[in-house]
C-alpha cells in the first residue's frame, strides 16, 4: 500500500485536481453557451507556452502564464483584424485564428529543443500523468518527512494552486458572475462589470490550461471543461447542485479513467496499458452520454 502512495496516488491526485478546477469553470462556460471557449483557449496557450520556454529556458509558472497571456492578446488582435478586413463573422475568425495558432505551437514543439524537459507534442496533447510518480513517497513515513515532501512532482502544487485560485474567484465574484452568466443585459444595467467578470473567467480558464498542460495535456483540460458540467446540467436546474455534481463527475472520471488505463485494460489484454489522459477523457464522455440518455432533464424532455 505504501508503494501505491508514491506510484499511483500522486498521479491520480494531480489528474483529479486539474479535472475539478476545469469542471468548476466549465459550468459557467456551458451556461453561457461558450463551451468551446475552453477548447479555443487551450489552442491559443500552446504557442505562448513554447515561446516562453524558448525565450527564458524556464518551465516556471511565471513565464508560462506571461507567454499564455501574450498569446491570448495576439489571438484577440488577429481575430479582430480578420473579422474587419475579411468581413467574416466572429465565429469563423475565431476558428481560423485558434487552429492556426495551435498548429504554429505544434510546429514550434517539433522544431525546438523541448524534448530535453519532457515537453513535446505527445505530452502537450496527452499529458504526462504516468511519469508523475513520487519516488520518495514509497513509505507512509514520507508524509511527515520534509525532505521527501520536497521531492513531490512540481505539477501537484501548481494544479493545487490553480484549483485554489478558482475556488477563491467563485467565492469572491459569485454574485456578479451568476448574474452576468444568466442575464448579461440585466447585469450591465445593474452596474455589474460584465466584461471584467467575463475576462476574469477566461483568464482563469487560461491559467488552468497552462498549469494542466505539462501534467495532463490538452485532452483532459478540454474534456473536463465540457463533459462533467454538461452532464451535471442534464441532471439538475439548480446551480449549486450542478457545481457539486460536476465536481463529482470530474473526480469519478479522473479516478476511474486512470485506473482503467492500466489495470482495466490489462484485464482484457495482458501487459497492455493506454494513455491515462485519453482514458480519463473517455470516461468523462461516457458519463456525459449516460446523463444525456438517462438524466432527469432528458427524461422529462422526452416525456
Amino acid at each position: 500500500m505504501a508503494v501505491y502512495l508514491g506510484l499511483t496516488l500522486v498521479p491520480i491526485l494531480i489528474g483529479l485536481l486539474a479535472a475539478v478546477a476545469a469542471a468548476l469553470l466549465g459550468n459557467f462556460l456551458v451556461l453561457k453557451r461558450q463551451s468551446l471557449m475552453g477548447d479555443a483557449v487551450s489552442h491559443v496557450v500552446l504557442p505562448g507556452i513554447v515561446v516562453a520556454f524558448v525565450t527564458t529556458g524556464s518551465m516556471d509558472a511565471g513565464p508560462m502564464l506571461i507567454g499564455a497571456a501574450i498569446a491570448a492578446l495576439v489571438a484577440a488582435v488577429l481575430i479582430e483584424i480578420i473579422r474587419v478586413l475579411g468581413k467574416v463573422e466572429p465565429g469563423a475568425a475565431m476558428g481560423v485564428v485558434f487552429t492556426s495558432l495551435f498548429a504554429f505551437g505544434i510546429v514550434l514543439l517539433e522544431q525546438t529543443d523541448t524534448g530535453a524537459i519532457h515537453f513535446d507534442v505527445e505530452h502537450a496533447l496527452y499529458g504526462n500523468l504516468e511519469s508523475l510518480v513520487w519516488l520518495a513517497g514509497l513509505e507512509w513515513s514520507a508524509l511527515t518527512d520534509p525532505a521527501a515532501l520536497a521531492e513531490l512532482p512540481p505539477q501537484l502544487p501548481r494544479v493545487a494552486a490553480a484549483l485554489v485560485a478558482v475556488i477563491v474567484f467563485l467565492c469572491v465574484a459569485w454574485r456578479p458572475l451568476v448574474i452576468a452568466t444568466f442575464d448579461p443585459v440585466f447585469a450591465a444595467a445593474s452596474g455589474v462589470p460584465v466584461r471584467l467578470v467575463d475576462g476574469a473567467l477566461i483568464a482563469l480558464v487560461a491559467i488552468v490550461a497552462v498549469t494542466a498542460f505539462e501534467a495532463v495535456g490538452a485532452i483532459i483540460t478540454i474534456a473536463m471543461l465540457i463533459c462533467p458540467p454538461a452532464a451535471a446540467r442534464l441532471m439538475t436546474d439548480n446551480l449549486v447542485r450542478q457545481l457539486l455534481l460536476s465536481v463529482l463527475f470530474a473526480a469519478m472520471a479522473a479516478i476511474l479513467g486512470y485506473l482503467a488505463a492500466g489495470a482495466g485494460v490489462s484485464l482484457f489484454v495482458s501487459g497492455v496499458a493506454v494513455s491515462a489522459a485519453g482514458m480519463i477523457a473517455t470516461v468523462s464522455g461516457l458519463i456525459l452520454a449516460l446523463a444525456a440518455l438517462f438524466g432527469p432533464r432528458r427524461l422529462g424532455a422526452r416525456a
